[in-house]
């Protein structure tokens, strides 16, 4: 990481030409950074570097300038650093092929379907020894882009991987702050994913905002028994990563996983709603996983249990509702 510093200069490498990948890859060049963007579609990458452009993921929004494009995931191999931006789902497919030896920067909110694994763990299991870090927070890709105030969590066990990667993307408006604390980074931003169904749904279904915001903070509360449960630190579930993604995953208007909820709530199927989609909602695969995570735990979680069965066995949206709010009274907080 040494060529990573508040002096500014460095090389990252941006694997994925999503919206996210795309808005990172601006962030990056803002900082003073050189920056390569790798997409699995060429055509993503060429646009975003010769026509300031991602007309996919984010039509009609001007990109930065001086974005280079890859047109192998070889050519990335002389990175300080690579920025992992794929689904979840595709971590271990990707990350795979990653070449070089510079630090690995997750960008993926999600649990492993096939494995219950963390992004991680992932990482380290296939990548075994190279540096890794985590990046989440509450951040939609279109408002990044456009210079709106964004806050965000940069995870690490190196402390100094931590500080050089936040001053390696620190964009005027655009603020990382770095912590060690990965488990809880990667477990708040999984868990959330599933609440944000459940809000969409709450919605949906036309519940009201009392009901609303009960879901949040019952869901919340859920998020932090199997993060102490597993190791990880209450600053960090209440923090950017962990609190602060679940307000705006629930609430923003441009939520992938909100907006499912939403469609569910007002009748739609998973089927119909993900029909002709380009975009993964990670909360979908991923309300198994964390169902499978607190059952090792023992941990109970009524929400994401709520959500797994719509969405997986069939459940009846109304019936499902009942059962949560037929369930026993008790001492909150617990």
């Amino acid at each position: 990481m040494s060529a990573i510093d508040d002096s500014g200069v460095g090389h990252i490498g941006v694997v994925g030409g999503g919206a996210w990948g795309t808005a990172l890859a601006c962030l990056a060049r803002r900082a003073g950074r050189q920056v390569t963007l790798w997409s699995r579609d060429p055509a993503i990458s060429g646009a975003i570097a010769h026509e300031r452009a991602n007309p996919v993921y984010l039509p009609g929004i001007a990109l930065d300038a001086g974005i280079a494009a890859a047109k192998s995931l070889d050519a990335l191999g002389s990175c300080d650093a690579l920025l992992l931006v794929c689904p979840a789902q595709a971590v271990r497919e990707v990350g795979s092929h990653l070449p070089g030896v510079g630090p690995v920067v997750i960008c993926a909110k999600g649990i492993e379907a096939t494995t219950g694994l963390l992004m991680p763990e992932v990482l380290q299991q296939i990548q075994p020894g190279r540096p890794v870090a985590l990046l989440s927070g509450p951040s939609f890709a279109e408002e990044v882009v456009r210079g709106l105030p964004t806050a965000i969590s940069i995870a690490s066990l190196d402390p100094d991987v931590g500080r050089d990667l936040a001053a390696s993307l620190a964009a005027g408006p655009f603020r990382p702050y770095w912590t060690h604390d990965m488990l809880g980074v990667a477990l708040g931003g999984a868990v959330k994913n599933v609440l944000a169904i459940a809000a969409g749904i709450v919605e949906g279904r036309g519940l009201g905002h009392n009901a609303a915001a009960a879901l949040i903070t019952r869901g919340f509360a859920e998020m932090a028994r199997l993060g102490q449960a597993m190791g990880a630190e209450l600053e960090t579930m209440t923090g950017l990563s962990g609190l602060g993604d679940l307000v705006l995953t629930c609430h923003g208007p441009l939520s992938r996983n909100r907006s499912l909820g939403a469609a569910l709530g007002r009748g739609t199927t998973l089927a119909e709603f993900m029909k002709g989609r380009r975009q993964v909602v990670e909360g979908e695969a991923t309300a198994p996983a964390v169902l499978a995570r607190a059952a090792r735990y023992g941990i109970e979680m009524p929400i994401c249990t709520a959500v797994d069965a719509i969405l997986h066995a069939g459940a009846d949206l109304d019936a499902t509702i009942r059962g949560l709010l037929a369930r026993p009274l008790r001492r909150e907080g617990e």
